[in-house]
């Protein structure tokens, strides 16, 4: 038997990499956690951490500051919906902050973290030869274009309609504790609170979306913004829609937008990624591997459901009606927005 380095190198170290590589360690598991950026990590993303996510996170011993979210709000030409969190609070937080503190954590621990870039990895029954380094297992933690899906012949090509994202920053006192969400014509665009003094701004759309053009639609949003300094570049992601064939090969497994990723409509995929992580390193730790697929599907279920139907509805003639709806039955709305925050 050939020496292990490891009991699991991880390809990947943004923020479920790196919840991975926590839970693993307090299960008694140790990791190697290779990622080739250096520095605290940015994406184009929401930035909206949901209750549930906190509290993952805190559970992890992770505290990021940032600004609190106590609810959504959904709005059109015609109107908004609001609803606010029962109990727990949500909170708006800068990726690279969020990637900051996973990492100090990670290192506290004693984590090993490589600026590399997975390369090349075989795997027999025994484990994986990744990189020279030899593990138990491989984990794919490494984005919706996942490099370890493909090799490992798990990525499952999606086609029909492509959605994308653009996201960047001002400098601006933010005006609410709530996530807004905006319907355009073919596209959503998101404010949110990320800390005292700058407020995130994303929009999600077909390809070629435009940013600017989404906040020039937007009355309010563009005269709250008019001589704001940017606080950040504009940054972009997708296609959002990815697939899997398992979640699982061998020794091999999938976890966050690499196992699989519908849309950031729902805006949960930190809640929906640590919850994969949770009950990935359950599985190792038992040394049952194959159990995973069926704890991804439950720990993922209601994001997979509310997700598909909403994007759904977001291409389709009933577009026009989806905000209405939320406003003629808040109770729906709400009970809809519990559910995902959990």
């Amino acid at each position: 038997m050939i020496p292990a380095d490891a009991d699991v190198v991880i390809a990947g170290g943004g923020p479920v990499g790196l919840a991975l590589a926590l839970e693993l360690h307090g299960r008694g598991l140790s990791a190697i956690v290779l990622e080739p950026r250096t520095g605290d990590i940015d994406k184009a993303c929401g930035e909206g951490l949901m209750p549930g996510a906190i509290e993952a996170l805190g559970r992890l011993g992770v505290d990021p500051p940032g600004h609190a979210i106590r609810g959504i709000q959904y709005e059109d030409a015609r109107g908004a919906v609001t609803h606010r969190y029962r109990s727990r609070e949500g909170r708006g937080v800068r990726r690279t902050t969020l990637s900051a503190h996973l990492r100090a954590a990670a290192e506290a621990r004693g984590v090993e973290l490589r600026p590399e870039r997975v390369e090349h990895f075989v795997h027999d029954d025994l484990g994986v030869t990744v990189n020279g380094l030899r593990a138990r297992w491989l984990v794919g933690a490494d984005g919706l274009h996942s490099r370890v899906r493909m090799e490992a012949g798990l990525d499952d090509s999606v086609q029909g309609r492509r959605r994308y994202g653009l996201r960047r920053h001002y400098r601006v006192a933010p005006w609410n504790d709530v996530v807004e969400v905006t319907y355009g014509p073919d596209w959503e665009l998101y404010a949110t609170p990320v800390d005292e003094r700058t407020v995130g701004v994303a929009v999600l759309g077909p390809k070629g979306v435009d940013l600017d053009a989404a906040i020039t639609a937007h009355p309010r949003l563009r005269e709250r913004l008019a001589g704001a300094e940017l606080a950040s570049e504009t940054r972009g992601a997708g296609s959002l829609r990815q697939r899997a064939i398992t979640r699982t090969r061998g020794r091999i497994a999938l976890v966050g937008d690499a196992s699989g990723y519908v849309d950031a409509i729902t805006g949960e995929g930190m809640r929906v990624g640590f919850a994969q992580a949770e009950v990935l390193a359950a599985c190792l730790a038992r040394d049952d591997l194959p159990a995973y697929e069926r704890a991804w599907a439950r720990s993922t279920r209601d994001f997979r459901l509310l997700t598909e139907g909403l994007v759904r509805l977001a291409g389709s003639p009933a577009r026009p009606a989806i905000v209405p709806a939320a406003r003629a039955m808040p109770w729906l709305f709400g009970a809809v927005v519990e559910r995902l925050a959990r």
